[in-house]
């Protein structure tokens, strides 16, 4: 039988793990790491730094942003992917293709992080682009929730197709507001109502297909005054209405927007009271310290589900698989692309 893992994932400082980051990683509360750029210099390393870690932890959930566009940790030895923007650019003109271009981008980017030894990446963007949050923007498929939802099902459906879990953000929406929740806190004044026919629309439409979601640290007052990943009421509405059955991450509880909640402690303990299954601690070691203490006891209920699903591909022989090379090509001639001046979908 799998046992639960810790509910806590952890950053690293550096490109290997050193001897205190090596003692937190034994504590039974931490239950994954995410990699961010500094961990990274190309594939062959990342793979090396996940295979330590699993000679730590074997359970550990081993995850990194690998969106596409601007947040791709990773860019040497692996397809430089375009935005999501740049995928849903076809979308009115040519949705066949559009579509096509998600499901194999979703497929080579799970059989990429795969080969690295990853267990997930924080994919897809299913916000929608209102064309005011500078923070969203390019992440988005496009202004349309329809056409969010229909590109991010094909690019689920070539995560899945490659074994590689899918985890939606950041619900129940951050396209919505200007501001960045990495740096201030974010209100969006918009009823339920308004959020209902627009913003949740992705998430409405895929909760069935998605493994794990993210909250993003927005208020949206009309509804709770607590921003969503601290709110029984967002968290049981994605849970009761909505069906989503699979795991429910914080986002990182060192943002600046997740600081309402109180110390770090408090944060992560409102976070999993409120039906996350998981909290992120980034950037902040001594937060990180304090939230593993306070999460002494808990365990995950849904992580083990997250793993990858299927014998890991190597590296070295994606390339001679001739979807690989013909996905290769088509996505980084996008990336290559002038920009289009044409107004989005």
């Amino acid at each position: 039988m799998t046992q639960p893992l810790g509910p806590v994932m952890l950053d690293l400082e550096g490109t290997t793990v050193s001897r205190a980051e090596r003692e937190l990683l034994m504590r039974p509360a931490v239950g994954g790491v995410i990699l961010f750029a500094r961990n990274i210099a190309d594939a062959a390393q990342v793979g090396e730094l996940c295979a330590s870690l699993r000679q730590i932890r074997p359970d550990l959930l081993l995850g990194i942003d690998q969106e596409g566009g601007r947040v791709q940790r990773l860019r040497e030895g692996v397809t430089r992917l375009p935005s999501m923007a740049r995928l849903g650019r076809c979308y009115v003109s040519d949705p066949s293709r559009c579509l096509h271009l998600c499901q194999e981008a979703g497929w080579l980017l799970g059989m990429e992080m795969a080969a690295c030894g990853l267990d997930l990446s924080f994919a897809p963007v299913l916000d929608v682009d209102a064309g005011l949050s500078s923070v969203i923007g390019d992440r988005s498929f496009s202004a349309d929730p329809h056409a969010v939802a229909t590109m991010g099902r094909a690019f689920i459906d070539g995560l899945h197709e490659a074994g590689m879990v899918a985890v939606g953000k950041h619900f129940p929406g951050h396209g919505g507001t200007a501001a960045d929740s990495h740096t201030h806190e974010v209100v969006d004044e918009r009823p339920l109502q308004a959020l209902r026919a627009h913003d949740l629309i992705p998430f409405a439409e895929l909760a069935g297909r998605l493994d794990g979601i993210m909250p993003g640290h927005v208020v949206y007052p009309a509804f709770d005054a607590r921003p969503a990943g601290y709110s029984p009421s967002w968290l049981g509405l994605l849970r009761e209405e909505l069906g989503f059955k699979g795991t429910i991450f914080s986002d990182d509880l060192s943002m600046a927007a997740a600081h309402t909640a109180g110390d770090p402690a408090a944060r992560a303990l409102q976070a999993l009271d409120a039906g996350c299954d998981m909290v992120l601690v980034c950037n902040d070691r001594d937060a990180a310290r304090a939230v593993i203490e306070a999460c002494a006891g808990r365990a995950s209920k849904r992580p083990a589900k997250l793993r990858y699903g299927r014998a890991r591909p190597g590296l070295d022989t994606l390339t001679v698989l001739s979807r690989w090379r013909k996905a290769h090509a088509q996505l980084e001639a996008l990336v290559d692309e002038p920009a289009d001046p044409a107004p989005r979908n």
